[in-house]
């Protein structure tokens, strides 16, 4: 079967868009928070580090839809490794990284105080972010696929008869 494509590439395509849909879901809750938590009257700490466990989890999803065939550990890893370097970057000041870092972009992205307490927020949203992660894959498989249970009483009853 020289031209012959797989079945199996429909699967990391379909991963890597429930991921990307899911980010983009996390990036409105985390804008929303950093907007209107605040106005809201959530706490300074409700605000600030859940927004970090929710930049946190994005980053695991995106990761995730970048590279589905990766196993959740491997995407978490590549997710911490990131929120580490972007937390310690926070230690470098540059005229042109400080600069960035006061638009609206740079502090979304790469935020400007360091603090231990964002790596344990982006930890925590790592752990969110698999958590996530393997739910919606479960029930999105029940969803797309049958259940084996039920296939293999199916074919139990009609081989009894």
């Amino acid at each position: 079967m020289h031209g012959a494509q797989p079945d199996e590439p429909v699967v990391p395509r379909q991963r890597s868009l429930i991921r990307a849909a899911l980010a983009l879901v996390v990036i409105v809750c985390g804008l929303s928070l950093r907007w209107y938590g605040f106005p809201l009257g959530l706490p300074a700490f409700v605000v600030k580090y859940g927004g970090s466990l929710l930049w946190a989890t994005m980053v695991f999803l995106l990761v995730g839809a970048l590279a589905p065939r990766l196993s959740r550990t491997q995407i978490a890893a590549i997710a911490a490794a990131i929120a580490i370097v972007v937390e310690f970057s926070r230690l470098v000041h540059a005229p042109w990284l400080d600069a960035f870092r006061l638009t609206t972009a740079g502090a979304l992205l790469l935020g400007r105080i360091f603090s231990l307490w964002n790596l344990v927020a982006c930890l925590i949203g790592i752990v969110a972010g698999v958590w996530l992660d393997s739910h919606v894959a479960s029930f999105g498989q029940d969803r797309i696929l049958p259940r084996r249970s039920k296939l293999n009483s199916q074919e139990a009853g009609s081989t009894r008869e």
